[in-house]
């Protein structure tokens, strides 16, 4: 497996249970500038990940960092691309549909993608390059690569033939998503499934559903990891606005609205 992907696979499993040891306990919400919301977890996670990825050769976008400005990043051939605890609200609400998200991109585009769900320890990784798609249930939140590669699963997109899949966000639903829903024509049922945070994109990723439209902000760092995945199993994640795979690294860190299908 890449060295690249191994690091993110076990800072990603450390940060995760950074987070479980405070969403068991009572915990204080404070609030950025834009109004989302911030625990101590999204922070500690985000140190646990830092002692990783800083020894890496590349530069480093991560929510809870401070950003680079553009001028230098655009010099940047690579980076990773960090949510440590993407789906905060999803946290706050005890839920258990929040995950931990490492990218790696190259040329703007993503390569390695890393998502841990630690409330369920189910963690989802991909090499883009070798189109290495899998996912695994740890039985402890340990870093262990031989149990990974030995009880690792291949993902991949599958239709249904009576039903379409859409995905639609657990906390960010809105009326721009259902007049798409309304708007789709098909002789199959259309089924809403709900889903907090980058889960989404493992759910089309993993033939759980068919469509993921997203017509609400996101960042860089809520979609990389999960564009990762899904390239590697041969979806795209389609930028609405310029009709092209995503892109990362952007002058503009906030994402247009994007579309993610298994449909041809």
């Amino acid at each position: 497996m890449n060295t690249h992907l191994q690091i993110a696979i076990q800072a990603a499993i450390e940060a995760g249970e950074a987070i479980m040891e405070i969403y068991q306990k009572d915990f204080e919400v404070e609030f950025k500038a834009d109004d989302s919301p911030l625990t101590e977890a999204d922070q500690k996670a985000n140190r646990f990940i830092m002692r990783y990825l800083d020894k890496t050769e590349f530069p480093i976008i991560s929510e809870e960092n401070k950003q680079t400005d553009y001028q230098e990043r655009k010099n940047w051939t690579s980076c990773w691309i960090v949510d440590p605890l993407d789906g905060t609200k999803e946290f706050i609400k005890k839920n258990g549909e929040f995950t931990v998200n490492i990218a790696l991109v190259h040329q703007q585009k993503t390569t390695l993608g890393v998502i841990y769900v630690p409330a369920t320890k189910v963690l989802y990784y991909a090499d883009a390059s070798t189109e290495l798609a899998q996912k695994v249930q740890l039985v402890k939140p340990v870093f262990d690569m031989d149990f990974i590669q030995k009880n690792a699963e291949a993902i991949q997109p599958k239709e249904h033939a009576n039903n379409l899949r859409i995905v639609g966000s657990r906390s960010h639903m809105n009326e721009d998503t259902t007049n798409f829903i309304d708007s789709l024509t098909t002789n199959k049922k259309i089924e809403v499934v709900s889903k907090g945070s980058s889960l989404k994109f493992c759910l089309v990723a993993d033939g759980d559903a068919d469509i993921y439209p997203r017509f609400a902000p996101t960042m860089e760092w809520d979609t990389a990891a999960g564009q990762a995945i899904c390239k590697a199993v041969g979806l795209q994640v389609i930028d609405q606005k310029t009709g092209k795979e995503m892109l990362y690294n952007r002058e503009n860190l906030l994402n247009n609205y994007f579309m993610v299908s298994n449909q041809k």
